[in-house]
């Protein structure tokens, strides 16, 4: 829409668009609410559908006051798409999170996401995309209080760092992760706007928006893909429940609400989880070999047929011999199908032999003669013979209880010390194995194992896209597990390989792919860093070359080169006084601390009258300090960090590498500022230059 342009009072012109946009934005949500479906549902379940429907349309337009309706101005030299003939008139367009148009139906704030608003993102003076003025705008609350320009198609004016684009990135926050819909850099607008038929991995260091830009590509695709992923779903796969609880509003303020949000353990529920792995057992257990020694105990329970079948139609018996029903059965197993519709397709099969005899006697049978013939007694006992159900988890318990049948199947697979290693009870060991499903003390990696055998039985179903993130720390059965929910969609996979933190952490992004079943998948890294200040990022990669030789530095691209500080302490009330120092400063403070000092400093700080929350917990303006056990920080940002004892966090870990993977995460969760105490020396790797 064309808009015509004074330079009076700029600032009070941008306020009365503002007014005019929350304004059409009303009327567009009570349009919504006031419409009547009692006309147009032909029954009650069409009515429930369109009440939701409707529902969540008006979710969707609600205004928040705190946050800005639109962030930007793109004023074209020429309108998209017409002839760029001299003298043509341009247009002008506010870009925001949502679009809004006024009663006539024309557009007061464009989407994000729309193609007319991606030069907001990569327009440069290089390349100006026909824009002649960007204009970025700066709130206070909900209130436009500042507006900066940039001439992108004036030779005379020079490229400029954004103040205001600096000033959002580093905004202290209080509460869950926020969307960057004002502040997408271009290599991040390249990757949330790739397209939703190819699967994309991105590799990013502390701070430089990887979860952000996962997040963004999803709102992005049921933009550009709405009706088709309306119907296979999205899903977004956390690595825990605090950190979905830390991102689950940042869709939602896009006005995306039908997103699934879940863990990988959540996934695979198929049993209750009561038990433990040591980390041998788990690395055993979470090895892509273990699909196999799955698949061939599971196919052992298909027996070649020794005896024929006899059906009997009121006076005349008709035979299919057994070297036929062995050729059937060959069949089946050569599609390599999955069990259950293999098992469900061979009464059918047998049915039709049976049919081909009576044709070739003279009847004529149709197709429900084949039906009843292949409910007959004699054919369901055959199949149940040769193809017999199997219960998938009933099938992880005997490989886990059963020496001789984990031995038979997973033979030239696993040696013998890995077979013991992942035996509930062996021989002359005291321990006993569990006698049923419901007594076994699964484990998270059991429950991984009973999702691939049931997928071997019957074909888990796919999403149309699954965004993965902290995908670093899935072993290979894992990534098997998360692929199999998109086998015929696409998949953004996020992570560092930098932060991998468990015995099984991935190696590779090619490997790791391959597991996942996107081989294909295009890799981008990101190496800017926009959350995390540099002197911090700098000291904390002192820990690369020992944790991921080879992996590009982070490198901060923050004017404010933040807060940071080494301080030797002797008593927690020290620590818990650096705390005090930090919540004097606007914005959210962390605690991070090994697991086992956690309860110790919970009570310091007790001591001292500090409330304090639990990872997950919302921080609010009375409440802003957060008391963080090392294994649950990874995911999570805060704006003031205390890092207690670094050799604590490297020692609760079963290894020296994912101790100090467990404290690159650790030093990197700060935006703002971060003190480090120590009470002992500090890990040899971060006093080495």
């Amino acid at each position: 829409m064309s808009t015509p342009v004074s330079a009076d009072d700029p600032l009070s012109r941008e306020r009365s668009h503002l007014a005019s946009s929350r304004a059409a934005l009303r009327a567009m949500r009570e349009d919504v609410q006031s419409l009547d479906i009692r006309d147009v549902t032909a029954n009650w379940v069409n009515a429930q559908i369109l009440e939701r429907q409707i529902g969540d349309r008006i979710k969707a337009l609600a205004d928040l006051s705190h946050t800005p309706l639109f962030f930007g101005r793109l004023d074209y030299l020429h309108a998209p798409g017409a002839d760029r003939a001299e003298g043509a008139e341009g247009e002008r367009f506010y870009i925001g999170r949502r679009h809004v148009h006024d009663h006539d139906g024309d557009p007061m704030v464009i989407d994000w996401r729309a193609p007319v608003s991606q030069p907001f993102y990569r327009a440069s003076k290089k390349d100006p995309m026909d824009v002649g003025l960007r204009r970025r705008f700066g709130y206070t609350g909900g209130d436009l209080t500042a507006y900066e320009d940039e001439h992108l198609s004036d030779p005379a004016e020079a490229a400029t760092t954004s103040k205001l684009l600096q000033r959002e990135i580093e905004r202290p926050r209080v509460g869950p992760m926020r969307d960057i819909v004002a502040t997408i850099q271009p290599e991040q607008d390249e990757i949330v706007r790739s397209g939703l038929g190819g699967s994309v991995c991105v590799q990013g260091g502390p701070g430089t928006g990887k979860t952000a830009v996962g997040l963004h590509r999803v709102a992005y695709l049921l933009y550009a893909h709405r009706e088709r992923l309306a119907r296979t779903g999205t899903l977004v796969i956390g690595p825990n429940r605090s950190f979905l609880h830390y991102i689950e509003q940042v869709l939602p303020a896009l006005g995306e609400l039908a997103v699934r949000q879940a863990t990988v353990d959540d996934l695979v529920a198929r049993v209750e989880v009561r038990g433990t792995d040591e980390a041998p057992a788990a690395v055993v257990k979470g090895d892509a070999r273990m699909a196999e020694v799955l698949r061939r105990a599971l196919y052992s329970h298909v027996s070649l047929p020794a005896e024929p079948v006899v059906v009997v139609r009121g006076s005349r018996r008709w035979r299919v011999p057994a070297y036929e029903l062995e050729r059937l059965v060959r069949e089946l197993l050569d599609r390599d199908i999955r069990y259950g519709a293999a098992r469900d397709a061979l009464p059918q099969r047998v049915a039709h032999a049976v049919l081909v005899q009576m044709e070739r006697a003279g009847e004529a049978p149709d197709d429900r003669v084949q039906d009843a013939v292949a409910r007959n007694s004699a054919v369901k006992a055959a199949v149940k013979a040769v193809w017999p159900p199997v219960d998938p988890a009933k099938l992880v318990l005997r490989l886990l209880s059963e020496p001789e049948f984990l031995a038979e199947h997973a033979e030239g697979i696993l040696t013998g010390d890995e077979q013991k290693t992942i035996l509930w009870a062996l021989p002359g060991s005291g321990k006993r194995a569990a006698r049923s499903v419901k007594s076994a003390k699964w484990s998270a990696a059991d429950a991984v194992l009973i999702d691939e055998a049931t997928d071997l039985v019957e074909r888990t179903h796919s999403l149309g896209h699954v965004v993965l993130d902290e995908a670093q720390d899935l072993s290979p059965m894992q990534y098997r597990a998360v692929g199999r929910r998109c086998s015929t969609g696409s998949a953004t996979v996020l992570g560092d390989l930098a932060q991998g933190t468990t015995p099984w952490a991935t190696r590779s992004w090619e490997e790791a792919l391959g597991h996942l079943g996107k081989a294909d998948a295009v890799i981008e890294e990101l190496t800017a860093g926009f959350r995390v200040p540099t002197d911090v990022i700098t000291y904390a990669s002192r820990l690369l070359p020992h944790i991921a030789p080879g992996l590009t530095p982070v490198a901060s691209v923050r004017e404010n080169p933040g807060f940071f500080e080494v301080r030797a302490v002797s008593r927690d009330m020290e620590v818990v006084a650096a705390c005090e120092e930090l919540l004097g400063n606007e914005g959210s403070t962390g605690l991070i601390a090994a697991d086992a000092r956690v309860p110790v400093l919970a009570e310091a700080l007790a001591a001292a009258g500090i409330p304090f929350l639990a990872p997950g917990e919302e921080t609010t303006v009375e409440t802003r300090l957060t008391l963080v056990p090392a294994s649950l920080a990874k995911g999570l940002e805060y704006d003031y960090v205390v890092l207690d004892e670094p050799a604590a966090v490297v020692d609760g870990e079963p290894d020296e590498r994912t101790g100090l993977r467990r404290l690159y995460v650790a030093l990197t969760r700060a935006v703002s500022g971060l003190v480090v105490t120590h009470a002992t020396g500090l890990p040899d790797q971060l006093t080495q230059m």
